[in-house]
Formats: structure tokens, sequence, C-alpha cells
């Protein structure tokens, strides 16, 4: 009988525990696709922002989105105020202006603005080299996120110019993620 207690607390414990999605420095995502090529998913945040918080909680944590990113993407944190140095088309991304005891909104990071990012959270595509591929502002929930996951990994992006045709490919896309 205590076998049995033990194996169904083992159980109850592994189903029960959150996901997580394994995140990575961008640094070590370029350095993975060398050996793996796999397009990056990134999250650009900031320390005082509140829908970041949210995406993170609600959205990052969605068990579809978890084994999604985390099996077709590597996944990437970005503190676009923080003071990483980043390594990309052969210059380095600091953040000279950060203020480490400033409370609140910060100096934003060089890459960040390389990236042209203006709002958070944004969550930006790169391609298998590395290359950018688009970003997407703003808060989404799991249902709202998967679209553009889906798109960006089957490389239908490239085949959507105009505005027209996002619009025939969202009103024809059928998502499968759960709350």
């Amino acid at each position: 009988m205590k076998n049995l207690l033990l194996v169904f607390t083992v159980l109850l414990c592994l189903t029960t525990q959150a996901q997580e999605i394994n995140w990575m420095s961008f640094n070590e995502a370029l350095e993975a696709q060398k050996e793996e090529p796999k397009k990056i998913f990134m999250d650009v945040y900031t320390d005082w922002c509140g829908p970041c918080k949210l995406l993170d909680k609600r959205t990052f944590h969605n068990k579809d989105v978890v084994e999604y990113v985390n099996k077709n993407f590597y996944a990437v944190k970005f503190n676009a105020e923080g003071t990483e140095e980043v390594r990309y088309n052969n210059f380095t991304y600091t953040n000279p202006n950060h203020n480490p005891s400033r409370k609140g909104r910060n100096s934003q990071h060089f890459f960040a603005n390389a990236l042209k990012i203006s709002g958070y959270p944004s969550i930006v595509f790169f391609d298998e080299n590395g290359g950018l591929i688009a970003p997407v502002m703003g808060f989404k929930t799991p249902q709202q996120l998967e679209i553009y996951l889906k798109m960006i990994h089957q490389n239908d992006y490239k085949k959507l110019t105009s505005a027209d045709a996002w619009k025939k490919y969202e009103k024809s896309f059928v998502g499968t993620f759960t709350n």
C-alpha cells in the first residue's frame, strides 16, 4: 500500500508540475543554431512592464505554448533595458546608459533599439540563420500567439506579402491551443 501511495504521489507531482519554456540568452541561441538550425522566439520584456508579467504568467506557462515553443524554437528571454552583451551580425550591442540604481524605466538596450522595439512586451522571430523575421508587439493569449508561432515555424509568413493575404490567412487559421 505504501508503494502504491508513493507511486501515486510521484505521478501527481509530475502531472501538476508547472511546465516551463526552456529559456536561453540570444547568444546561446545563436550558438545552438550552429549545431541544430531552428528558428528563434524572443520574448522582449522589461522589469516594470505589467503586460510582460501577464504574458509570462498566462501565456508562457500554457501547456500548448510551452510544448510548441520548446519543440520548434530556441526560446530567448531578453530584458530590453538590461545589461546583457549581445553579439549579432558582427556587432556587440550593450546598454551603456543603464542606471542600476534607477527604479522603473531605464535606458533601452541598443539591441532592442536596433530591432526597432517600440513597446513591451514584444515577441521577435528570427530564422534558422539568425536573420530577423518580424516582431509582434503586445500581450497575446495562448490562442492569439498560436497563429504567429505556427505561421513562422511553417514558413507561411513567406507567402503573406500583403494585408489581404494576412487577413485571408488569419480567417482560415484553425487553432488548437487550449486555455
